[in-house]
């Protein structure tokens, strides 16, 4: 059952310096000859965050004007409205549909004016997508990225050695491209979509400590959140304008989010220390490629040993125990499970029983379960998880923990229930894992987590 854990644990691909990217997670009864029809969400209510304005501020700053790498940005900089996007030939069907649904959301929840191209007109957006070998042959780390100055994947290349793609010389945002593998499924498209055209319309970096946004290499949120959509109205909020300093944002933002978000001066601030080199250093190198697993692991536990030391109690504590976890799999699973268990108290502790993060561990610990015949209480933690993940609109994740209650269902005798719930679930895998093929993969893994029950039924 060890390997089909591992598989569920899924890795991570490390970032690199400056290419604003979204980071690549590697992820019973016999199946129906023809699977059921794809499940789509629709869209997701919107949504305030729940934190004072303060420190919504210094997130913001932190987000607009520093990259990944710790390079400052020394100037704001952001497109004229209304913004413009053009796909090329050859994209996914549901990229098309995608990218619609985003794109009102944008023009709705963040005041962000946006619309396809015209004939005749030069986009200020180019979406391109490729087979995935071609793109990471060329940024390894990346499931997908955008960069400014060109509009295809021709001209990165010719471009890619010099300055001319440095974020941080920008004066304004005329032109960006977003490149997006062809080959992977509907989620991971739409999951890069909502990252990368996030990046391209504003904030360049991610931070660790957030909570309640896509901004987070932990990837735990895939679609733009409540907070994300407030960043990117205070963004194009008429005070902030185009070219402005560090210092200059700093003094207007205040009175823009007090405007837009009214709830926000009600709440007390809870400031939260910046986030150290050594930290993030050890955790890129735990979650990075062509790394060796045990090297992973002890850079794993060098993060959580950094966040312990730090008294860290916030979502960075967390996500160390969670990826300690996820890599312990291999060495010493009741280490891992002990790091899962402490995880989803923390999660719990902190946002509350539904939250999605306390959802993803909730997988490992179900995954646990089921494996040990506990099958109640993995029905139980699926339960209690998926009203999160729909919210979350986490097609894969939310396959995943269905799939595991219908092994557990069936595994209690409850064949019939197990059946409904086993149907629910590959109408979502189509869009979590694409293929019939992957889909039946994940079965498989979770099928083999269940143990087989005596004649007596002990």
């Amino acid at each position: 059952m060890l390997p089909c854990l591992v598989v569920l644990a899924g890795c991570g691909l490390s970032p690199s310096a400056d290419v604003s990217e979204r980071h690549a997670h590697a992820p019973g009864a016999a199946l129906p000859m023809t699977l059921p029809e794809m499940k789509l969400f629709g869209t997701p209510p919107r949504e305030t965050p729940a934190r004072a304005n303060a420190d919504i501020a210094r997130d913001f700053l932190d987000l607009a004007f520093e990259m990944e790498s710790g390079r400052a940005i020394p100037r704001l900089t952001r497109f004229t409205e209304p913004v413009t996007v053009a796909v090329v030939a050859g994209a996914p069907d549901s990229l098309r549909h995608d990218l619609d649904r985003l794109m009102a959301r944008l023009t709705d929840e963040a005041g962000i004016s946006m619309r396809h191209i015209r004939p005749g007109e030069t986009p200020n957006i180019v979406i391109e997508t490729l087979p995935r070998r071609e793109l990471q042959r060329a940024v390894p780390q990346a499931a997908c990225f955008v960069v400014p100055r060109v509009s295809s994947w021709a001209e990165f290349l010719r471009n890619r050695r010099g300055g001319q793609l440095d974020w941080t010389t920008l004066a304004r945002r005329e032109r960006t491209a977003i490149f997006i593998p062809a080959d992977v499924s509907p989620q991971e498209v739409r999951d890069c979509l909502h990252e990368e055209i996030a990046q391209a319309l504003g904030p360049l970096n991610d931070l660790y400590r957030l909570p309640d946004s896509i901004f987070n290499d932990d990837n735990f949120h895939t679609v733009l959140t409540g907070f994300d959509m407030l960043i990117l109205r205070a963004y194009y909020a008429p005070e902030i304008r185009n070219g402005m300093t560090r210092d200059q944002v700093a003094q207007v933002l205040p009175r823009v989010l007090a405007r837009l978000n009214p709830r926000g001066e009600r709440i007390a601030p809870e400031p939260l220390p910046r986030t150290s080199r050594a930290w993030i250093e050890a955790m890129e190198t735990a979650l990075g490629p062509k790394v060796s697993s045990q090297r992973r692991l002890t850079s794993a536990r060098r993060a959580l040993s950094i966040a312990r030391q730090e008294e860290w109690l916030d979502n960075r504590l967390g996500f160390s125990l969670f990826a300690f976890g996820r890599l312990a799999l291999t060495s010493d699973t009741p280490e891992a499970l002990s790091a899962f268990a402490a995880a989803h108290a923390l999660y719990r502790s902190l946002y509350g029983p539904g939250d999605i993060h306390a959802a993803h561990v909730s997988m490992q610990l179900a995954a646990f379960a089921l494996s040990s015949g506990q099958a109640e209480a993995a029905v139980e933690l699926v339960n209690d998880s998926l009203p999160a993940v729909s919210r979350g609109q986490n097609a894969a994740l939310l396959a995943t923990l269905l799939m595991i209650k219908s092994e557990a269902l069936g595994y209690l005798g409850r064949a019939d229930e197990a059946q409904i719930v086993r149907l629910d679930s590959l109408g979502w895998a189509r869009y979590g894992f694409g293929s019939a093929k992957a889909v039946r993969q994940r079965v498989s893994e979770i099928t083999a987590l269940t143990p087989k029950r005596s004649k007596t039924g002990a």
